[in-house]
């Protein structure tokens, strides 16, 4: 399972178009928000979410976790306990987890990016504590996927899909996409 935490503020491309490439891919997804069943994102549109993450049981189903940026969504996820304990779940058990825009900040504050190839939305790159800084879309680095913005959002989705299936499946969504970049 894909858990995706969405949080008020959050940047609904980033979250929805990465959504939707994984589930394209066969991954099992779920949207989860916090502290609402309904999230609403930086833009003013707000999203039903499956689960919120005071329903959450543990997170032994948790195969990678996702953290769109956006602002103040980012901010609302970094304050959030459920979804820090879900990072700190993901980074002790070896499951993937990708982060864009803003929310690679997240993870370099908690020190998970050192010595990690990285990047983020730029004015970010200070919160990155420790990343080796790289000047592209998406970067995958071990059990994390960095993206840099709205604007990586395919490269990101394809990154993650390599992670966790392979590239022939990312492939195959981008070819099923019509995506040329």
């Amino acid at each position: 399972m894909i858990y995706f935490f969405l949080a008020n503020g959050f940047e609904e491309s980033e979250a929805l178009v990465t959504y939707d490439m994984l589930c394209r891919a066969g991954l099992k997804c779920l949207l989860v928000g916090v502290e609402s069943l309904d999230v609403t994102g930086s833009h003013g549109v707000t999203v039903k979410c499956q689960i919120k993450t005071d329903q959450l049981k543990g997170f032994n189903d948790m195969d990678a976790l996702v953290l769109p940026g956006g602002m103040p969504g980012t901010t609302n996820l970094k304050d959030n306990s459920t979804v820090n304990a879900a990072i700190d779940f993901a980074a002790q058990n070896g499951k993937v987890i990708g982060a864009i825009c803003a929310a690679p900040s997240i993870l370099g504050e908690k020190g998970l990016l050192k010595g990690k190839k990285a990047t983020c939305y730029p004015g970010f790159e200070d919160k990155l504590t420790g990343a080796v800084l790289q000047d592209a879309q998406a970067v995958c680095d071990g059990d994390i996927i960095t993206g840099r913005s709205a604007g990586a959002v395919y490269q990101f989705g394809f990154r993650l899909i390599e992670r966790l299936i392979d590239t022939k499946t990312a492939v195959m969504v981008k070819e099923s996409m019509i995506c040329t970049e």
